[in-house]
């Protein structure tokens, strides 16, 4: 019998390489959140400008997205199934 999601595209390498991009993407946004102050006449430029928020979250932001990018692209490996041996037999008995 076939398995179902065999005509899919993705398979669970690609779902998994999806999710790890989505956690980086996650990760990034949360990096990028916050800095602000409690009392709105207070100015804090080192927690608004901090290195996290301004280099690292959007380096994880780019880096995520191009993860999912290639879960989305990667093509799953070929794997001989035991239909294909079943199809080439079945061809050579209605041949005889």
């Amino acid at each position: 019998m076939k398995n179902p999601i065999d005509h899919f595209g993705f398979h669970s390498s690609n779902y998994r390489l999806l999710f790890i991009g989505l956690a980086i993407n996650v990760l990034g946004y949360i990096l990028m959140i916050g800095g602000g102050a409690d009392n709105p006449s207070e100015f804090d430029a080192d927690s608004l400008f901090s290195h996290v928020r301004i280099t690292l979250a959007p380096m994880l932001i780019v880096i995520g997205y191009a993860i999912m990018i290639y879960a989305i692209m990667k093509k799953p490996k070929k794997v001989e199934n035991e239909e294909t041996f079943d199809d080439s037999s079945q061809k050579k008995s209605t041949k005889k």
